[in-house]
C-alpha cells in the first residue's frame, strides 16, 4: 500500500505543480520549444476527457466532471478494498496506482480551477484572484501542455481522398495526468495475462 500511495502523490504533485507552473506563467496559445521541431510546451485548456476529447455544453461539463468524481470513487474503493486483503498482483498494483492517479489529477482541475483562477485567454492567470476565478465548481478547465508533433508533412497528392493534405503525426497536447492514465492502461494491456495467471 505504501508504495502505490507514494506513486499516486508523487503524480499528483508533479501533475499539479506542472499546471500550476503553466497557468501562472504562460498565455493561452504559448508555446516553448524544448528540443527541436518535436517537442513543445504548448499551453492549451480543454473542458472535456484525456487528449482534447470534448463532451458539449455547460450541462455536458456538468455531467463529465460528476460521472468522473463517481468513477474515482468507486476505483478508488476497490483499489485500496484489494490492497488490504493483499490479492493484486505488484504490477497490477502500480498499474491502477498510475491510472488513479491521473483520474485524480485531471478531476483536481475540473473542481477547483474554475474557482481558484482568473482565465488564460489576453494575460498570465492569477492563483486566487480578487473578485474570484473564471468558473464554477466542477466547471473548471483542464490544463495540457506537452505537444509532441514528431512528424510535419503532406501526404502525396496520388493518395486518395487525403492527397497533398498537411498532416501532423500524434498532434494531441496532453498533460502529466493524461501521461499517467496512458501508461497505466498500456502496462495493464501488455501484462493482464501475467496479473491474472493462477497461482500454482
Amino acid at each position: 500500500m505504501k508504495k502505490s500511495l507514494l506513486i499516486i502523490v508523487l503524480v499528483l504533485l508533479a501533475d499539479q505543480a506542472l499546471k500550476i507552473w503553466v497557468k501562472t506563467h504562460m498565455v493561452l496559445g504559448d508555446s516553448i520549444r524544448m528540443a527541436g521541431d518535436w517537442f513543445y510546451i504548448a499551453f492549451v485548456e480543454n473542458n472535456g476527457m484525456a487528449f482534447g476529447i470534448e463532451l458539449g455544453g455547460e450541462y455536458g461539463k456538468l455531467l463529465l466532471s460528476s460521472f468522473r468524481i463517481i468513477v474515482v470513487g468507486v476505483m478508488t474503493y476497490y483499489f485500496f478494498r484489494e490492497l488490504r486483503k493483499k490479492a493484486l498482483h505488484p504490477g497490477l498494483e502500480t498499474a491502477f496506482a498510475l491510472i488513479l492517479a491521473g483520474a485524480i489529477g485531471n478531476i483536481i482541475d475540473c473542481m477547483v480551477y474554475g474557482l481558484v483562477f482568473s482565465d488564460s485567454m489576453v494575460q498570465v492567470a492569477t492563483l486566487f484572484p480578487e473578485g474570484g476565478g473564471y468558473g464554477t465548481f466542477l466547471h473548471g478547465l483542464v490544463v495540457d501542455m506537452f505537444y509532441f508533433p514528431l512528424i510535419e508533412s503532406d501526404f502525396p497528392e496520388w493518395l486518395p481522398i487525403w492527397g497533398g493534405e498537411h498532416f501532423i503525426f500524434f498532434s494531441p497536447v496532453f498533460n502529466l495526468a493524461d501521461a499517467a492514465i496512458s501508461t497505466g492502461v498500456g502496462v495493464f494491456i501488455l501484462y493482464q495475462k501475467h496479473f491474472f495467471k493462477e497461482k500454482s
